[in-house]
């Protein structure tokens, strides 16, 4: 007799029991029955029939690249990879309301007029409102097909006989088989429902991107293995009180992961944007303490944004540790090196530190800019406005340097910036328009840019 199994819909976290409350996550009512599956390839209930033989190559074998359609829109294209790639699989996330079906409307009506046929069916709005919003965004004279259905079978058999290039699905939590007894939005449902629409993109020879709704941690819900199914894997991210969202790549299979587009948000939709550093930065004003400019890579661009911190006495016994765009459990390693390896305390003081625009910042290479900001504002002193800052930290407080520190320093330059601080470099910089002061380790920074003595470096020369 098969064991039972009960799997979390919120995390999907897996036990041998049903309980009230998911020891994983902490939620409630979340927890339901997994269906055993059927006998596989492997089972002696297949008895002694055999299968096909799969044709095997070898790693010389050389295949033409995968067809794709470019939207028209640069955001959407890099992020992609170059372009929509036929019979894909994608699945797209992000916060309730931060605009995932206006981005996929309009995707839609760019492919349309670009001579794909596209069939958009919405099982969160009826087809009256998503009409109202493409009214909203003058998308009306685009030749993109409309349904509002949930049932998936249905929804297969139309596209079958339609056979369109591009279907988008939203969303993938609302999609119901009626083979699978459970309700809607489901682990068991949501997995089998990506599944058969992946499956079917295959076959078929079309491409499908579906919706997916997000968790309070910011991941996609339902069961990973969604996630591992389809080709590509994108967030839309954004605070609701900025102007600005995120595309980001965090799987590509025809493409680079961790690639951004830059989106702004405005009365007509999202409207894209060229250059995300000039953006970032066009609201920084005169030099402020705890404001630095730091110089990031998102993917394969250079991108600038500005981090800004705010130390203050604390009135609680508990000092309070609050971070937005970036790694909480990062700052408090910044904290406890500066205070261990340069003398700097923050005991008894609340630390506020914001990544400006929305941004979100996952690279280690922001943990000079970082401390930066923190010891700025503790000291009340401000960096020079034309410098930018780069450079991870060691727990030894020794400066490592980061990857591809020239593209960095040409962004820079090209938005008018004339200094940086960075660790010690390990080939010369080509660039001569920003000048170098490198420093070897945090204390050495610290010392040498909030002290007295300021010492400038020349960059060192190729091996």
């Amino acid at each position: 007799m098969a064991k039972k199994s009960y799997t979390c819909s919120a995390c999907g976290n897996v036990t041998s029991k049903w309980a009230g409350k998911c020891e994983a996550c902490g939620e409630w009512n979340t927890i339901q029955e997994e269906k055993p599956l059927s006998a596989g390839p492997g089972s002696k209930s297949l008895g002694t029939k055999r299968g096909t033989a799969i044709e095997l190559t070898d790693l010389a074998t050389e295949e033409a690249p995968p067809p794709r359609t470019e939207a028209g829109v640069g955001e959407l294209d890099r992020v992609l990879g170059g372009g929509l790639v036929q019979a894909s699989a994608l699945l797209v996330g992000g916060d309730p309301g931060i605009g995932k079906s206006t981005l996929l409307l309009q995707a839609a009506a760019r492919f349309a007029r670009n001579g794909l046929k596209v069939i958009y069916i919405s099982g969160e709005e009826a087809a009256a409102q998503v009409r109202m919003r493409a009214q909203r965004l003058d998308l009306t004279e685009s030749p993109v097909q409309l349904a509002s259905a949930t049932n998936l079978r249905d929804i297969l058999t139309t596209l079958d006989t339609e056979k369109p290039d591009l279907a988008i699905i939203d969303s993938i939590q609302t999609m119901w088989a009626d083979n699978v007894e459970a309700a809607p939005g489901s682990v068991s449902q949501v997995r089998s429902a990506a599944h058969e629409l992946t499956s079917f993109a295959k076959r078929k020879g079309i491409a499908v991107i579906m919706v997916g709704h997000v968790t309070k941690e910011g991941q996609i819900a339902g069961p990973r293995v969604v996630e591992h199914m389809v080709d590509t894997v994108l967030y839309f991210e954004g605070e609701r009180g900025h102007q600005f969202r995120l595309l980001r790549a965090v799987k590509n299979r025809f493409g680079p992961a961790d690639e951004i587009g830059v989106f702004e948000m405005t009365g007509k939709g999202l409207v894209e944007v060229k250059n995300p550093s000039a953006l970032f930065l066009s609201q920084r004003g005169a030099p402020t303490p705890g404001s630095v400019v730091f110089a990031g890579i998102e993917g394969s661009r250079p991108v600038l944004c500005e981090i800004q911190a705010l130390v203050a006495p604390s009135p609680h016994a508990q000092p309070r540790r609050s971070v937005v765009g970036w790694d909480g459990s990062r700052l408090a390693m910044i904290l406890a090196v500066l205070e261990a390896r340069c003398g700097v305390p923050f005991t008894g003081l609340d630390v506020y530190l914001n990544v400006a625009g929305g941004m979100r910042i996952s690279e280690p290479g922001a943990d000079l800019a970082v401390a930066a900001a923190l010891v700025s504002a503790r000291e009340d002193a401000s960096l020079p406005q034309e410098a930018v800052v780069f450079g991870e930290i060691s727990l030894s407080g020794a400066l490592r340097p980061v990857s591809q520190a020239e593209n960095r320093l040409k962004e820079a330059a090209k938005l008018g910036f004339t200094a940086a601080i960075v660790p010690p470099l390990s080939k010369r910089i080509a660039s001569s328009d920003v000048a170098l002061t490198q420093v070897p380790d945090l204390a050495g920074f610290v010392s040498e840019i909030f002290g007295e003595a300021t010492r400038k470096v020349d960059p060192v020369e190729e091996d």
